[in-house]
């Protein structure tokens, strides 16, 4: 793993550009991710506006960093009406407001999800050069990867297993950012071992009778739902009682940050925890 990261490395960084001598570009994002990139890399008069979601705290890492930042509803209507330079977006979500952003003249960045850890420092480099910052683009990107060589381990055929279990019985998938967070964490996916190879639901009874390891709990979202409360059902809680367990937050992993990286740490600190507990 530490060979791809260098190998990564080296490809992207030979390519930064030099700063532009002329002004910095005025930015709008239109996606949780792409925002909180913004926030990591823009001077903060560059900010056009970030989404409403951003200043959320169950879903972004940043959310107190986004109050200090001008919020932008993602609509064609708002892009049109502050003109920004750029505009930077998913490639699932705001479809219009980023036709808006090309018809007005401005350059259009979207990014796909995040699907592994070496995703994340391309993506802040494409983020960095497209606003006009690629020398912190470099740094906070180096940073990223040096942690990451630090962090992962390499991944064996007795590893443990670890379910990353969601709202609703969900299951998180093999090709994923969590599934390769958990590959570097020394951790192997449940639910690819069970054979399920998408997005999939388990029932409790299942988790259960053929218990992971570590089970993780992902709380995406708010809510009192039904399909919320399952993840404290007594039943569960009893099985993966101690070191079998843990509650990580979803925002570290929704989309792929250098703050991704905590969530290796838990992980491996929940390894550690498994192995001290093992008769």
């Amino acid at each position: 793993m530490k060979s791809v990261v260098a190998g990564m490395m080296a490809g992207f960084l030979a390519c930064v550009p030099l700063a532009p001598a002329w002004a910095l570009p005025r930015v709008a994002s239109l996606n949780l991710c792409t925002d909180q990139l913004l926030l990591l890399l823009a001077e903060p008069g560059q900010i056009v506006g970030i989404t409403p979601l951003a200043r959320d705290c169950w879903s972004a890492v940043l959310c107190e960093q986004a109050r200090q930042a001008p919020v932008l509803r993602p609509t064609a209507e708002s892009i049109v009406a502050s003109h920004p330079d750029v505009v930077l977006g998913g490639i699932y979500t705001a479809a219009v407001a980023m036709q808006a952003g090309r018809e007005g003249g401005a350059q259009v960045v979207a990014l796909p999800p995040a699907k592994s850890l070496t995703d994340i420092p391309v993506q802040i480099m494409t983020v960095a050069n497209a606003i006009g910052v690629p020398e912190r683009g470099q740094q906070l990107a180096m940073a990223f990867a040096t942690r990451l060589a630090s962090l992962s381990v390499e991944p064996g055929s007795t590893d443990p297993t670890a379910a990353v279990y969601a709202a609703n019985g969900f299951v998180t998938h093999k090709g994923s950012l969590p599934d390769d967070v958990l590959a570097h964490a020394g951790f192997r996916n449940y639910a690819t071992i069970m054979g399920h190879q998408s997005s999939s639901r388990f029932s409790m009874e299942l988790l259960i009778a053929r218990p992971p390891d570590l089970l993780i709990l992902d709380r995406s979202g708010k809510g009192t739902s039904l399909a919320q409360s399952m993840l404290d059902h007594p039943a569960l809680k009893q099985a993966f009682a101690g070191p079998h367990h843990l509650d990580l937050p979803a925002r570290l992993w929704l989309c792929g940050l250098p703050q991704t990286l905590d969530s290796v740490v838990m992980l491996r600190n929940a390894r550690h925890n498994l192995e001290m507990s093992a008769p």
